[in-house]
């Protein structure tokens, strides 16, 4: 398939720099298994599980991942911090007007920030002396890393509200945003309704709005995150199965742990790496629905939505909601997509 594929026009008015008044006040765009869409708020979600289905959620928490420091020589220098790999050390995107050599020092507030070596397009830091943990600098220094197409500075309400409220294990440069529409109310409802639920960990890494630069997409290289799938998801997904029940992955960031944790052809609890790809043609192993925001045009999550609901129906609902003015990204409205009714012939993705 190419990439042209998956593009789409989106009026710019449509993308949402600030969040709903409240969580779960967002409009939620249904996309059945037939490829029929239905206008509802998000609040109606409680209706479209049923007891016996079983949602799935990432608990990461995103980080203040975005420093703002200066060169010994006084040039201003930005790091969007993409990984930390130890209590002193990480990967960190670097803008400045030239190059950092290793040894070259980045002072932020009264910490220094010392750069051990380049790797890739990412630098390698260390703190200086190890004198402060790296979470430490960023809780104090850090600023909430807004994705680039939120276009205005972060303030003190998006470090509660780029954030769900079950955010745990810290590690995200961005949010699994289709979380962020739940509230105590929701989770309340489900209890009441029945409907169980557990959490995976994939730390959302800064290469989640990389963009796809080659038109065959079957080329293009994903970068790789960190997940996690404990025993407690792969039990009750067993159990629901069983009980003939659906498991709704929350965010797309939900069904890449559970495709990785099942790459082997059995779901298992697993931890590690994945940088698993998915586009039309993939054979879903563990997810049966999902709930998710609207993407960006020619994204490889547009392609992932497309593979569960069909490329030609997801486009159909694309243009339905620009139609009646749904709010688009990660601070828009939500969808939630019934897996399509499997055509012969379809194969696994990478």
């Amino acid at each position: 398939m190419k990439l042209s594929d998956f593009n789409f026009e989106l009026p710019d008015e449509l993308i949402a720099r600030f969040p709903a008044e409240q969580r779960d006040a967002s409009r939620l765009l249904h996309l059945d298994a037939s490829g029929q869409v239905a206008d509802r708020q998000f609040a109606d979600l409680v209706d479209l599980v049923g007891p016996n289905d079983c949602l799935i959620f990432n608990d990461t928490k995103v980080i203040p991942a975005r420093l703002y420091g200066q060169r010994a020589s006084g040039g201003k220098v930005e790091l969007l911090i993409e990984r930390i790999e130890d209590e002193f050390r990480c990967l960190s995107m670097v803008k400045s007007s030239n190059r950092l050599a290793p040894g070259s020092e980045i002072f932020i507030g009264d910490y220094v920030l010392q750069v051990i070596e380049r790797a890739g397009q990412f630098y390698r830091f260390t703190v200086k002396g190890e004198s402060t943990p790296m979470l430490q600098i960023l809780e104090q220094q850090g600023h909430m890393p807004l994705p680039p197409y939120i276009d205005r500075e972060d303030s003190e309400f998006d470090a509660q509200r780029y954030q769900t409220i079950y955010a745990k294990n810290a590690g995200a440069v961005a949010a699994p945003t289709a979380g962020l529409h739940f509230t105590d109310d929701i989770f309340n409802r489900l209890q009441a309704k029945g409907v169980q639920w557990d959490f995976v960990t994939l730390h959302v890494g800064s290469g989640t709005f990389a963009p796809v630069r080659v038109e065959s997409i079957t080329e293009h290289q994903m970068h790789s995150e960190f997940y996690s799938v404990p025993n407690s998801v792969v039990e009750l997904i067993k159990q629901t199965k069983a009980r003939g029940g659906r498991v709704v992955a929350v965010g797309t960031t939900s069904v890449r742990c559970l495709e990785s944790a099942a790459a082997g052809g059995d779901l298992q609890a697993s931890a590690g790496e994945t940088d698993i790809f998915i586009y039309p043609g993939y054979q879903f192993e563990v997810i049966d629905a999902l709930v998710t925001n609207f993407h960006l045009p020619e994204s490889t999550l547009i392609m992932l939505v497309s593979a569960l609901a069909t490329q030609a129906s997801i486009l159909q609902a694309y243009q339905h909601a620009v139609a009646a003015e749904y709010r688009f990204f990660s601070y828009g409205d939500a969808m939630f997509i019934e897996q399509a009714i499997a055509e012969e012939g379809s194969t696994h993705g990478i």
